[in-house]
């Protein structure tokens, strides 16, 4: 801990700011039309915003961080079965590439579990868009 942290309270504290901060930051964003309920009726659920809890600032981030990895890794593996029906890859490579994208998937799963989600939390909805990875086969 630096001098600095120690005269501020420590990592606790900087942590307690950060959330802070967040939390004023997203709520000066203006709200979706679809958060919004029509005039004069109550909303039936509520908005879906972002919260910011310092006490799930962690598990969100990865949240995040797990739904950028995974994206990639759909990609990925689309591409090495393109490559794969192409012949593009002698067999040594497509065996490789194959383990290496089982072992991605494992891993994967294995640090979902660690934070307490699943590969559908992952799966962001993005409104009007849809969801932001295809739904699994």
């Amino acid at each position: 801990m630096t001098a600095e942290e120690e005269a501020r309270g420590g990592p606790e504290r900087r942590r307690a700011e950060v959330a802070a901060a967040a939390e004023r930051a997203f709520r000066l964003l203006p709200a979706a039309p679809g958060d919004l309920a029509p005039s004069g009726e109550r909303a039936s659920a509520p908005a879906r915003r972002i919260t910011a809890d310092p006490d799930t600032v962690e598990r969100d981030l990865m949240k995040l961080v797990l739904t950028l990895v995974e994206l990639l890794r759909q990609l990925m593996e689309r591409q090495a079965l393109h490559r794969v029906d192409e012949g593009d890859l002698t067999e040594e490579e497509e065996e490789r590439l194959g383990a290496t994208l089982m072992l991605l998937h494992d891993r994967m799963t294995g640090l979902c579990a660690r934070y307490g989600l699943t590969m559908e939390d992952l799966n962001l909805d993005l409104g009007p868009l849809g969801t932001l990875l295809p739904p699994p086969e």
